[in-house]
Formats: C-alpha cells, structure tokens, sequence
C-alpha cells in the first residue's frame, strides 16, 4: 500500500493520536518562527493542520501535503493565516529554487520513502540562509534498537519510518548545517532541530 492511499485512511483518526502528544513540541519547534515582518513559509508535509495554531499570523504559507485527505481535514484550521494549501510530493516540490525563507519538516522525513531526497528538496526551495526547522523521530548513529528496527519492516509500508538516522540524511544535503539539536519526546528519540542553509 502507498503512503499516499494508506495516509488517507489514516487522516480521520490522525488527530486522536497525534495532537495532544505532540502539541508542546510542535509549539515550541515554531516559536523560532519571527512573530513580526513576512516571510515566506513552507509546510511540507502540512497533514491536517496541526501546526497551524502555532504559526505567527504575519508571514505567508504554503501547506503541501501528499494526500488530499489530509489537506481537506486542515480547512477547519488557519483562521486568518495568509495560507496557500497545495497537494504534492515532499519528495518532489513543485516549487522553483530559493522560493521560501523557511522550511518546516514536522513529522515527514521518518515519513517518506527518501528522506535524504526530501530534505535536499527543502534545501533547493530555501533561500540562502534559509532555515529549516525540523521534529520527527530519529534513531542516534550506532545505536541498535532492534525492536524499532524491527518493527520499520512492516509500519514503513503504511505509516513511517522508524529507522532513520538524522545525521546520515544530513550528510547527503551539503551546503546544511545544524543550528540546534533538542530532545522533545519519548528520551529523546523525537528531537527539534533546526538547519541553516549557507549563504551563496
């Protein structure tokens, strides 16, 4: 089953399992986000909208999730953000080059199939200097964690993935670097990081 078919099963219970557990980090992750002046703003992976509550109403967004059923379920949050919803590949972004000030990744690279393709996209569509703020689940190089391991054999094919490890996908993206680096849930397996993109 594709993410894109299993993921629209997925969206009407989406928010019963994620939105409470990962609201305090995903508040704290867009804190980072100026509360003045207008940037431009991609969500990728945007799901049902969880974010949205969290966001600065000053700047411009772009919400791009895979499934059109997760989008739709988003409309009933945003109140008056300057939004622009858009159904496309995280993985492929229909966006030209050095489009965006920032990039928000939550809970999407450990998602995707390539994680290395979607960050390199994230950084194609930043400006210099650019920033990407990241919260998903990552495994710490080395570490063994057979069960995770296990278990990503079968859930990656419908829901995520639970063995990627951050710092390999950041080697594959030159021109990034890590600006922070914070635990957020589970002891740490979930982290808030945030990426700056070097100036040209």
């Amino acid at each position: 089953m594709s993410l894109k078919t299993s993921y629209h099963f997925i969206a009407p219970v989406y928010d019963v399992f994620l939105e409470r557990s990962t609201s305090q980090a995903r508040r704290h992750s867009l804190a980072r986000l100026p509360q003045q002046g207008c940037l431009q703003v991609l969500l990728n992976g945007a799901g049902t909208g969880l974010d949205f509550p969290f966001l600065p109403p000053c700047h411009e967004y772009t919400a791009l999730d895979l499934t059109g059923a997760m989008l739709a379920r988003s409309l009933d949050r945003g109140g008056d953000l300057k939004m622009t919803r858009v159904q496309g590949d995280g993985m492929r972004l229909p966006f030209a080059d050095e489009s965006f000030d920032v990039a928000v990744l939550h809970l999407i690279l450990a998602v995707v199939p390539r994680p290395e393709l979607c960050l390199a996209e994230a950084a194609r569509v930043l400006k210099p200097g650019g920033r990407i703020l990241l919260f998903d689940k990552f495994l710490r190089r080395g570490q063994q964690a057979w069960m995770r391991r296990g278990l990503n054999f079968f859930i990656k094919h419908f829901a995520t993935r639970l063995d990627v490890v951050f710092e390999e996908v950041l080697e594959t993206a030159p021109g990034l670097r890590v600006v922070s680096d914070e635990p957020a849930l589970a002891n740490g397996w979930f982290r808030l990081i945030e990426i700056q993109k070097d100036m040209a």
